[in-house]
């Protein structure tokens, strides 16, 4: 990675032409969401059919800042990496999922496979992001869980949402009355389930966990306090503000 500072003379983000030059310099000057490097057009160009060989085609119209670099909106800390493997096939050793995400943008598709057959990318992708596709209506559930939560926290340090989660359709059976008890007492539950794979309810509890942090709020779960045969399946989301 190049983080170049930038003289300001060089007009249009380029190195100083030469006659005869062609149209865009061999060496460019980038600013990618604030952060300079400098680079070959052969570079960017490396692969045929990727977004940036796109931005950088002879066609292509390019948005330049106010110093005349070219201009890419996008994050640019994770602007290196891409650069790097394009120049070596240099993998990155941090910050995998952004620079995965990154790599999707621009369509580095060589990257994005070889990102994609790393542990992390792997066992978020072809693992977790599997098994929740397997959970009936998770993502609504995971909205309805943090609109629950908002609306008990005026004026409180906390909140807390009821959970059930039931992973076999016979253990519904163990939930009914107990749901129908709450449901009388205008208790609201979040139900999760039943799911066809092999994850279990703790599984399912980490991973709705690790999604409403990842939205920025601080969260933790524990059993919910009841006694009978439906105990296993009810659990209380605890929301701190504060």
């Amino acid at each position: 990675m190049s983080l170049t500072p930038v003289p300001r003379s060089p007009r249009l983000g380029l190195a100083a032409p030469r006659a005869g030059s062609p149209t865009i310099s061999p060496v460019v000057v980038l600013n990618v969401g604030g952060q300079f490097y400098t680079t070959t057009v052969g570079t960017l160009r490396k692969l045929p059919g990727s977004k940036l060989a796109e931005m950088f085609s002879s066609s292509a119209k390019t948005c330049m800042d106010s110093e005349g670099r070219f201009f890419i909106d996008r994050p640019g800390i994770y602007f290196g990496p891409i650069l790097d493997f394009l120049r070596s096939g240099q993998l990155p050793t941090q910050h995998i999922p952004e620079v995965y995400r990154e790599a999707q943008f621009y369509e580095i598709k060589p990257l994005v496979k070889l990102l994609e057959d790393t542990p992390k990318i792997f066992g978020e992708q072809v693992a977790r992001k599997q098994f929740l596709l397997r959970v009936p209506s998770y993502s609504e559930n995971l909205e309805l869980m943090v609109r629950l939560a908002r609306a008990e926290a005026m004026a409180a340090r906390s909140s807390s949402v009821l959970v059930c989660a039931v992973h076999k359709e016979q253990d519904a059976v163990h939930c009914v009355d107990t749901l129908r008890t709450l449901e009388a007492n205008k208790t609201s539950v979040v139900k999760f389930g039943p799911w066809k794979a092999a994850p279990d309810i703790r599984d399912l509890l980490d991973c709705v966990k690790m999604d409403i942090e990842a939205q920025g709020y601080q969260v933790a779960y524990e059993s919910y306090s009841y006694r009978g045969k439906a105990a296993n399946y009810f659990y209380t989301f605890l929301f701190t503000w504060w």
